[in-house]
């Protein structure tokens, strides 16, 4: 039988389409309508649906995944006035109650102990922008979970020495190369054709694509999970 994975805070899908390709039947739960999500999908607050949901607890599903909101940990914080929740350790408790297999994701600077880092230089694809500058994802993203996983280095570095620049992904960059480069010391974002290129998403809109999860990373981790689940089959 082909393992089943709760896809909670669940976005526009792009950690349920790596998931997906590693293996696993995904069900996706989030607070807010997702019309792109390319999967089963229920609209409910992931927490009160993860405390409550008899198919949580029944069997019904096999390993979790849970992407919390990340602004309360974004370094782009400080930049708006908005309050957001601290949802991680709420997730992670809920998530410890149940028993099964998890991966809790969020990005660098969320309190995550013991989390391994993916790194968009070592498994996204790269892309060429119109003045044929040469460009990667960097995209660091902490990946938490109740088994042992394995992250994948960094290959940034590298890639810059050999004339790479960094494409972004988020909302508020700017397309200008120059300024963010020599101003803000940090990734421009290129268009969105070329971003949806980086990413590994075709389906969703840009708003979407800011806070989406390259699938390629959730691949990675996906065949772990499935590979975990496996050995406990043994």
């Amino acid at each position: 039988m082909t393992p089943r994975l709760l896809d909670l805070f669940c976005g526009a899908g792009g950690a349920a389409v790596g998931y997906s390709r590693a293996g696993f039947d995904v069900v996706g739960v989030d607070l807010n309508p997702q019309k792109r999500y390319p999967f089963p999908f229920e609209q409910a607050d992931a927490l009160h649906y993860l405390e409550n949901a008899r198919q949580v607890r029944n069997g019904f599903f096999q390993a979790i995944h849970a992407s919390p909101p990340c602004q309360a940990y974004s370094i782009t914080k400080h930049t708006h006035g908005v309050e957001h929740p601290d949802l991680l350790g709420p997730t992670r408790e809920l998530l410890e109650s149940t028993g099964l297999p998890y991966v809790i994701e969020n990005v660098v600077g969320a309190d995550m102990p013991g989390a391994v880092i993916c790194c968009g230089s070592m498994l996204c694809e790269f892309a060429t922008d119109d003045d044929y500058t040469k460009l990667f994802l960097k995209r660091h993203r902490q990946f938490e979970s109740n088994i042992e996983l394995q992250g994948t280095g960094c290959g940034c570095p590298e890639l810059k020495r050999l004339g790479y620049k960094i494409g972004g992904v988020y909302g508020g960059g700017s397309r200008d190369r120059a300024w963010a480069e020599n101003v803000r010391h940090g990734g421009y974002t290129p268009g969105k054709e070329i971003q949806e290129e980086l990413m590994g998403i075709g389906w969703m809109t840009q708003k979407e694509l800011n806070q989406a999860i390259p699938p390629a990373y959730t691949e990675f981790i996906g065949k772990q999970l499935i590979g975990s689940l496996k050995g406990a089959g043994e």
